[in-house]
Formats: C-alpha cells, sequence, structure tokens
C-alpha cells in the first residue's frame, strides 16, 4: 500500500468538483466576491499529470512534460523548482497559490475525483452538480460533440467516478449543490456553501456581478434544454444517462430510449464528421491533421511542437 505525503493540514484547501460546464466560472465569481476565500479558477492540472509511483520518494511523480504543455497550468503564473516532481511539488504549488491568493483557497477540479480524496482525504468539497441535458447542450456550443447523445458522455464518466471515489470516505466534509439552486434560491445556496467551507456569509457574493462581465443570477437561464432541444434527441439522452439522472435527483422527461445499431452508426459518424470540421475550423487543417498524423506515425518531436502551437490556439479561447 502508498503511503501518501503529508501536504499539511494547516494550507488545506478546499474544493469544488463538477462536470465541465455544470456551471463552475459563475459559482468561481461568487466565491471570489467573498473576502475570506480566493479561487483562482480551474486547476486540474495538478492531478492530470500526477500518478502514483512507488519508487518517488513522496510516493507519486508529476510528467513534468505534460504538465507544462499544459494549457491551464500554462494560464497560472506557477513556477516548477528544481528537483521537485512528486507531492513535493503540489506542495509547493500550494505555497505559490497561497502567496497569490490570500484567504482559504478554493482550489476547481472536473477530473480525478478518485485522486484528490485520496490526498485530501478530509477536504471540505462543494459537488456541483448540473443537469446534464443543459451540460450536454452547453458541450455542443463548445465543439466537443454534435448531439447530446455524445454531449452527456462526460457528465456521466464525472458523476460515475465521484461515486466511486467517495465510497467508504466518510471523513471527507462534502455538499452536494445544484447549479439550478445558485439561481432559484442563491443566498440560501451561498449560505450552505460558506458552512461548508467554514467562514461567514456575506451579501457582497450576491453582488459578484457588479465587477465582472457576468449577469446577475437569472433563473430563465436554467433548463433551457426544455425550449431549444428536441424530444427526439432528450430521448436519447435519458436512454443513456437516466439512471445516474434519478440518483441526482433530476427528472427524466420521458423513459428513455436506447438507439439501435443504424441510428447509433449514423451518430457516430455524425460525432467524427462534427468533430473534424470543428478541429479545422479552429486550428486550421495543416495544424489540426498535422497534429493527428504525426501522433498516428509516432514522429513525437514534431508532434510535442504542433501540440505546442495547438496550445497557444487554445489559449486565445481561456475565459
Amino acid at each position: 500500500m502508498i503511503k501518501d505525503y503529508n501536504l499539511g493540514k494547516n494550507r488545506e484547501p478546499v474544493f469544488v468538483f463538477g462536470a465541465l460546464r455544470s456551471g463552475t466560472t459563475v459559482f468561481r465569481l461568487m466565491l471570489n466576491a467573498h473576502p475570506e476565500l480566493s479561487n483562482p479558477g480551474e486547476m486540474d492540472f495538478l492531478f492530470d499529470h500526477l500518478s502514483p509511483d512507488p519508487l518517488h520518494s513522496t510516493n507519486w511523480r508529476y510528467d513534468l512534460v505534460a504538465l507544462q504543455a499544459d494549457r491551464i497550468f500554462q494560464a497560472h503564473d506557477l513556477t516548477i523548482p528544481k528537483g521537485k516532481t512528486g507531492l513535493d511539488l503540489f506542495s509547493d504549488f500550494l505555497d505559490q497559490l497561497h502567496a497569490q491568493h490570500p484567504g482559504t483557497l478554493v482550489l476547481t477540479v472536473h477530473r480525478h475525483a478518485d485522486r484528490l480524496i485520496r490526498l485530501f482525504p478530509t477536504a471540505a468539497i462543494v459537488h456541483l452538480i448540473r443537469d446534464p441535458r443543459d451540460v450536454a447542450r452547453s458541450s455542443i456550443g463548445m465543439g466537443w460533440a454534435s448531439s447530446l447523445y455524445y454531449g452527456v458522455n462526460h457528465w456521466i464518466q464525472t458523476e460515475q467516478s465521484w461515486d466511486c471515489a467517495i465510497r467508504g470516505h466518510e471523513g471527507t466534509k462534502i455538499l452536494q449543490l445544484k447549479y439550478e439552486d445558485l439561481f432559484y434560491s442563491t443566498e440560501e445556496s451561498l449560505r450552505r456553501v460558506c458552512d461548508t467551507f467554514g467562514v461567514s456569509f456575506t451579501d457582497k457574493m450576491l453582488q459578484y456581478h457588479e465587477s465582472t462581465s457576468y449577469a446577475p443570477p437569472d433563473p430563465s437561464l436554467v433548463e433551457q434544454w426544455r425550449h431549444r432541444c428536441k424530444p427526439e434527441e432528450i430521448e436519447l439522452l435519458e436512454g443513456k444517462a437516466g439512471k445516474l439522472m434519478r440518483a441526482r435527483g433530476y427528472e427524466l422527461l420521458g423513459e428513455g430510449r436506447v438507439p439501435g445499431p443504424f441510428e447509433k452508426l449514423r451518430l457516430k459518424l455524425g460525432q467524427k464528421i462534427f468533430l473534424w470540421k470543428f478541429g479545422i475550423g479552429r486550428f486550421g487543417a495543416r495544424l489540426f491533421l498535422g497534429e493527428k498524423i504525426t501522433r498516428w506515425l509516432g514522429f513525437s518531436n514534431k508532434h510535442r511542437e504542433l501540440l505546442r502551437q495547438m496550445t497557444a490556439v487554445q489559449k486565445t479561447y481561456l475565459k
């Protein structure tokens, strides 16, 4: 059994965990309006490139090449001290983040709930959940999926990984918060969040829109899938995610439906075509196709260079 490195409870951060497109950005703005909370944005790179390694002195090791190429990591002003490659590096990142962001550090992550809870078994975590029908619809707008049927995949994977991660971890302080409640019952929801994070509620959290480009909470933005998605698409999504939706407290529109083999093939081809068209549109044919070809042929140096160029393009879309 791997003995984990002590990251230091006296400066343990708190966490927000949720699927991509679940409202973590607007939630971050609400949190940052609190004078005692600091949420510097997405921090998935802390866990994405970290894996158990019993040969390392901390029993964990970073893939430093992948970490340095990570566009989210590059967007933060963090340095990698010489000689630190495992949880000693994680600890150093926390020191740097604490120096940059005074107050209780709130880290937002979308993946690797198992690693999060293993390293921070007593952490306070807000599990932010959004109706997967809106998550899937938003994923299409991001260029990740051609249909709700594929757009819901990452929500399913994230929520299933969460269920596996928290099983048997009674010491973790968890608040399950619905995105919809942030808009329907904003103050009540934020009071619960403050209680979980150990700070007092302040009205400043309700005024986040006064210093950002975001609008104040608008309940009309919730459940947009009801008037923007076709019933047949909702039916297929609910056929795939229905059981998990019920477990998260979301009522299904119908009984759901599983696509037949020919329909499944049509959806798969549509997804492939959509992703290629979107990729070429964003990166250009040379860069998009070149990345795939060099990866297939194993030209690692050229492939890394093309990935670096793609990362530079992606950074321009960071919000």
